[in-house]
């Protein structure tokens, strides 16, 4: 099966790692972001296919998603689901 969100998602994948950059500059582009110990504490992981993963939020069991970078890790860019 050919899905097209599938080139989408290596494509940015492909961005992200190129593009790779410090918290500092994370925070610039994207606003708050996160470690590994401080995803875990703010959301419950639901899957992930890289550079995505599906999350929770624990506060208010809004679910969404964010972007991340391998090396270093940091997770970026929350977005709500939007209902369909």
């Amino acid at each position: 099966m050919n899905d097209p969100k599938e080139q989408l998602r290596r494509e940015r994948q492909a961005e992200i790692t190129t593009e790779a950059g410090s918290r500092e500059l994370l925070e610039a582009r994207y606003g708050k972001v996160w470690s590994t110990g401080e995803l875990t504490e703010d959301f419950e992981v639901i899957g992930f296919a890289a550079p995505l993963v599906v999350v929770r939020r624990k506060a208010d069991r809004v679910k969404g998603s964010l972007e991340f970078q391998a090396h270093p890790r940091f997770y970026f860019n929350f977005v709500e689901d939007q209902p369909r």
